[in-house]
């Protein structure tokens, strides 16, 4: 015990001296510490005050918060059966303490007592802030509970841990297990010779002749985009679309019934009408009510400019091949075959200019403009994988702002997707202002034997989305951690990653890093033009498609699932609205909507459009008044990224925008008014 690394006083993450069997020690040592700290403030003779209580509960279980990161982290970007397997050991153990603490009776009657004088305490607008959290936390998550239900309340948050592991597991399980193997170079037609030459790196990793395909989404996005084989795009969707969907040992149908009715009767349990009417309580939008009108009034919007566009694209697809009706297969395949046409543009053309180390320098120029940020790469902070860089990030006065991980490129024990997570949040203590280790984790295109590593536009705005969520965390500047960076309501977090993205629409921040890659020639300004042209390409099916996903969430999580014995039949009813093309009978996207089954978006996901309607609004100010200006930058610092979730993040924006978001900025900005 003494020689694990999880128990030593550490800064950064010793990943390099941390072996799977230090987890589970750790962690249960850690678990009991945290205790302990718990018993000391209970046990406090002394009448409960703000800092007693409030602030004592507010620092405990440090050592066990970073450590849980490091392993979640891991099961995340770089795992392995023997982690999975750990993983369902100490989910369990983490929700029963956390039960422990929020079903502590003597802790919440000392949080109730302050909690209760609030108005006379003088708190800082922070403090106030602090009180009201821990407080709902608690009376939220069953402290007011008879000794009855509080029991089934751990029995339902205990199975629902494991659940959610179960349904991430199987998820990679099936990414990893399909392949499409390739011998004949016929069956190449029309993939880019990058992507050709990614698979056969594929197959010679894997020790096969020819081309491997795999559902990574390298490998299957540009597969489905260019092959010219209508057969093998079919193959490959509905592989892509049917995970967790085989009636077999990897299928996810029960764990999704069993993960909603289990978060319905959690919140009927807490006196809520549905999990949507417990989750929205904490969030912008308040209620499921508000929820479905928003999206439903963006579908009215929406739905028309859709399907003039689906008509227009299967009219292109007749015209070209003599396709009589468009499947799932053909979407993105027509879509950039019609975008090749009507904007002469397609990624193989900008693919060049978009070498990854230069679009990593952009986004670190963006960040310096706009916040007086550096980046310097360094090679003393200890990593998990020799594919992730690591940054010291500091200021123009050269005090250091935050330490920084990115890691872009897929692996076998990295799940799909990209996200940002902290390893250590910013806090101010004891006059210390400590700052945070913050990572970004991608799935981009491996450089190959003759090329760099060259994302596709998309891959960019990924980027550039992420860093935002990134920036958000980096320059958190708050005295709480749980206030700290990202800790905001779940529709407002999207806000400094999706503002980030407009900035790789702007000429003048594409000249800073878009040089391709053998010439260093600057993107050619009629490709910027084009860029800037074809951003509301098919906008509204590609809004459609969102708010499909977020109809979806609500369907499952805003009314009593316990009537659902059919999960593809459930979703299909849940599509109607929304749909545009056949459905496949052998595909089923809720067996693997991980963000909503394993991740934290269950009754969130609507927020992605949510914050689309504060970011085009917040964008609009940028525009109109330079998207380098220092004056709206730190406004948007001060008042946004540094914040965290101190205030109301309504007041927070207005306080940033001195008006409330106008959603009209957003349908002009998609082109849908």
């Amino acid at each position: 015990m003494n020689n694990n690394p999880l128990l030593q006083p550490y800064n950064t993450a010793p990943f390099s001296k941390i072996e799977n069997k230090h987890f589970l020690p750790a962690i249960s040592k850690l678990i009991a510490e945290t205790k302990s700290e718990i018993d000391a403030i209970t046990s406090n003779s002394e009448a409960p005050t703000f800092k007693n209580t409030v602030e004592a509960l507010e620092n405990t279980g440090e050592k066990l918060e970073r450590a849980t990161s490091i392993f979640f982290n891991l099961n995340s970007a770089e795992t392995n059966d023997e982690i999975q397997k750990i993983a369902q050991e100490i989910s369990p153990m983490l929700t029963e303490f956390s039960n422990d603490m929020l079903l502590n009776e003597a802790l919440f009657e000392r949080l109730k007592t302050v909690y209760n004088q609030k108005d006379s305490l003088n708190l800082s607008e922070e403090q106030q802030m602090l009180l009201d959290k821990k407080y709902k936390a608690f009376s939220r998550n069953g402290a007011n509970l008879s000794e009855e239900k509080k029991k089934e309340l751990r029995k339902i948050d205990a199975e629902l841990s494991k659940l959610k592991l179960t349904f991430g597991e199987n998820v990679l399980a099936e990414t990893n297990k399909f392949e499409l193997h390739l011998t004949d170079k016929k069956y190449l037609s029309g993939l880019p010779e990058g992507v050709i030459e990614a698979a056969a790196q594929t197959a010679e990793e894997k020790e096969k002749k020819g081309w491997v395909f795999t559902l990574d989404y390298p490998s299957y996005v540009p597969f489905v985009t260019y092959a010219d084989n209508r057969e093998l795009r079919k193959k490959m969707a509905i592989a892509f679309g049917a995970k967790g969907f085989h009636n077999d040992a990897l299928d996810n149908q029960q764990n999704v019934l069993q993960i909603a009715n289990l978060r319905h009767k959690r919140a009927n349990l807490l006196g809520y009408k549905s999990h949507a009417h417990f989750v929205l309580e904490e969030r912008m939008a308040e209620t499921p009510e508000k929820v479905k009108s928003f999206l439903n009034e963006l579908l009215g919007k929406a739905k028309p400019a859709a399907q003039k566009e689906f008509d227009e694209l299967t009219a292109f697809a007749k015209e070209l091949d003599g396709i009589d009706r468009l499947e799932k297969w053909d979407g993105a395949y027509y879509s950039e075959k019609l975008k090749q046409k009507l904007f002469n543009l397609d990624d193989e053309k900008l693919k060049p200019y978009f070498e990854l180390k230069n679009v990593i320098n952009g986004v670190f120029t963006v960040a310096e403009k706009l916040y007086g940020l550096h980046f310097e790469e360094v090679q003393n902070i200890d990593k998990y994988h020799a594919d992730v860089k690591t940054y010291e990030v500091k200021d123009d006065e050269g005090e250091l702002v935050a330490i920084f991980y990115a890691d872009f490129h897929p692996r076998a024990g990295k799940r799909n997707g990209a996200w940002m997570t902290s390893y250590k949040p910013q806090q101010i203590k004891d006059g210390i202002n400590d700052r945070p280790h913050i990572s970004i984790v991608c799935n981009f295109t491996k450089p190959t034997a003759s090329k760099p590593s060259l994302l596709t536009f998309n891959e960019v705005t990924t980027l550039f989305h992420e860093f935002g969520h990134a920036l958000h965390g980096m320059l958190a500047n708050t005295h709480y951690p749980s206030l700290s960076g990202t800790s905001v309501y779940w529709d407002f977090v999207e806000l400094p990653s999706q503002i980030l993205e407009n900035w790789c629409y702007e000429k003048e921040t594409l000249e800073l890093f878009a040089t391709h890659y053998k010439t260093g020639e600057v993107i050619p300004m009629e490709y910027v033009e084009k860029i800037k042209d074809s951003a509301t390409f098919l906008e509204g099916m590609a809004t459609l498609r969102q708010l499909s996903f977020g109809m979806l969430d609500m369907a499952w999580h805003g009314s009593d699932p316990s009537g659902i014995k059919d999960v593809k039949a459930f979703e299909v009813a849940a599509f109607d609205d929304t749909q545009l093309y056949p459905d496949v009978k052998e595909n089923c996207m809720s067996t693997s909507f991980s963000h909503i089954f394993q991740g934290g978006y269950s009754a969130g996901y609507y927020s992605y459009k949510w914050a689309e309607v504060l970011d085009a609004d917040a964008f609009a100010l940028f525009k109109q008044e330079g998207i380098f200006n220092k004056k709206v930058a730190d406004r948007f610092k001060g008042f946004v990224l540094s914040q965290g979730g101190t205030m109301d993040p309504m007041e927070l924006y207005i306080k940033f925008r001195g008006q409330k978001p106008d959603p009209e900025a957003l349908l002009k900005r998609a082109g849908l008014l």
